[in-house]
């Protein structure tokens, strides 16, 4: 163990005099972020409201409907569970991502602590306390708050077996890559680049005859490998799924792309303190990557980065790396959720940013991290993440019993049905199917079969004397020209009025309203 240089001497000694305003700081940060975790007034969006249709389900048919979603089944089996105890209002389905949001502090406060002693635990509390990342994925319905407490789980499991290896450590790292397989296919691109930098460190060892690291990190290989395993029996169902669901919503992006879709989500969205904020945490994590103190307000950045920082950054870079590849050869695109497999590590590297720096400058940093994550969680919770109560609001007005609402596309359907009265007859474009569920399966292919105008023919028949209202939105990429093409098969044979327009929601919609015939 080297002795501490004489600039970390000075940041301790600078750490006892700034520790108590710290400490104040982040537990006033810490204790809104806890209300704010199960705080929101938003109604349930489409991923959202499908998540909870699909968890109803009996056990059974849970993994039959995900063969037609894309993606594996522990989180719909928790929320099962979950809603068996506490029903299935909105607030009491997003309460379990709440829970799993709080569960992260504490692993966080732990990693922290490893990577730089106590100001690292404060400072990973203080960036994730507000941060609105952590925020909207607390208060929605999916498993992405699962996923980041599974990460940092498995990442302070295999710190330790690599420490002190132990049979219950290895058994602990095999079920957490087991679960986090379960419950997101990222979590492969993270396995491959852990195994792959766990391999060279074997062969590294034994190069330098270091016998016991050799061990160490065998261990730690078969222990992923026994969590592969695990997963082996879901592999049919994944392969069906990558044949004829995917991302069929979406392009592939480039790397640039996820970069800036990332930094935005870190922040909380497109705004401009959100991005500001992204890459402010950003600015962070690449000073903890690459910095070392050098007393007072002066850090040294070395390019080939730190060496206790490196394994997080490599978990990141190569993760996204993978992903990039992989989504360019199957077609599958990426959204700032997915970058839940590795946020985890970049709080982490912000943490060590912040350690590396003067505590004034860390606490003023803090500060300013702390009131742009307040922003956000403001827009996290008045902001509607959709339209859906607007535009049943609007139905409901106009609607009588039985009148026919169609949603185009069908992935308006799930949340539109979830706060719309049953007195409406629902049903989704093209094949008029009920709307709870969106069937993902070969869905391209499905709706370049589809006519627009033929849909709109069985829907007036379907409708008779009754009102056809149409809930539409020409946001989606696989959905641009059929949209505006079914509204004007409709308005053909009827009168149209539009109620309401798209909005800039998350999840936008209109509705239109198209009259009945009379005598």
């Amino acid at each position: 163990m080297t002795d501490p240089s004489p600039a970390e001497v000075e940041l301790e000694a600078a750490w006892a005099r700034w520790r108590r305003p710290t400490v104040v700081v982040v537990v006033a940060l810490l204790v809104a972020g806890v209300v704010l975790r199960f705080v929101t007034t938003s109604p349930l969006w489409l991923d959202e409201a499908l998540s909870v249709n699909i968890a109803r389900l009996p056990l059974g048919g849970i993994t039959e409907a995900l063969r037609h979603d894309g993606h594996p089944p522990l989180y719909y089996v928790l929320l099962h569970a979950w809603m068996s105890v506490f029903g299935e209002g909105d607030a009491a389905v997003r309460a379990l991502s709440g829970v799993f949001g709080l569960a992260l502090l504490p692993l966080l406060w732990v990693a922290g602590r490893r990577l730089a002693g106590a100001r690292g635990g404060w400072y990973a509390l203080g960036v994730a306390a507000v941060l609105p990342y952590a925020l909207r994925y607390s208060t929605e319905t999916r498993m992405y708050a699962l996923v980041m407490v599974l990460v940092l789980a498995g990442w302070l499991l295999l710190d330790d077996l690599l420490r002190r290896p132990s049979g219950w450590r290895a058994a602990g790292l095999a079920a957490v890559t087991a679960a986090l397989l379960w419950t997101h296919y990222w979590a492969l691109w993270l396995g491959v680049v852990t195994g792959g930098a766990l391999v060279v460190r074997l062969i590294l060892a034994r190069r330098r005859g270091d016998a016991e690291a050799g061990r160490r990190s065998l261990v730690a290989i078969g222990a992923l490998a026994m969590g592969g395993l695990a997963f082996l029996p879901w592999l049919p169902i994944l392969a069906y799924q990558g044949q004829h669901t995917g991302t069929p919503w979406a392009r592939p992006v480039r790397p640039t792309e996820m970069l800036t879709f990332t930094v935005a989500d870190l922040g909380g969205g497109a705004w401009a303190e959100s991005i500001i904020l992204g890459w402010l945490v950003m600015l962070a994590a690449f000073i903890g990557l690459t910095g070392r103190a050098r007393g007072g307000w002066s850090v040294e950045l070395d390019l080939r980065t730190r060496r206790v920082a490196r394994p997080l950054g490599l978990a990141i870079v190569g993760t996204l790396a993978i992903a990039a590849v992989v989504g360019y050869a199957t077609g599958a695109t990426y959204a700032g959720r997915y970058a839940a497999v590795f946020v985890p590590f970049l709080v982490l590297l912000a943490a060590l940013g912040l350690a590396r720096l003067d505590p004034r400058a860390a606490l003023i940093g803090l500060l300013v991290l702390g009131g742009l994550g307040l922003i956000g969680a403001y827009r996290n919770v008045t902001v509607a993440r959709t339209d859906a109560q607007r535009s049943a609001d609007a139905i409901e007005a106009r609607g009588a019993e039985g009148d026919v609402v169609l949603t185009c596309p069908d992935q308006l359907g799930p949340s539109t049905a979830r706060v719309l009265d049953d007195r409406f007859d629902v049903v989704t474009y093209p094949g008029l199917a009920e709307p709870e569920l969106v069937d993902w399966v070969d869905y391209t292919d499905r709706l370049d079969a589809a006519d627009p105008a033929d849909v709109a023919g069985r829907v007036l028949e379907r409708a008779g004397d009754r009102q056809v209202f149409l809930v539409y939105s020409t946001s989606y990429d696989t959905h641009e020209d059929i949209c505006p093409a079914l509204f004007n098969a409709l308005g053909a044979a009827r009168s149209p009025e539009v109620l309401t327009q798209t909005s800039e929601a998350f999840e936008p919609s209109g509705v239109a309203v198209f009259l009945a015939t009379t005598g």
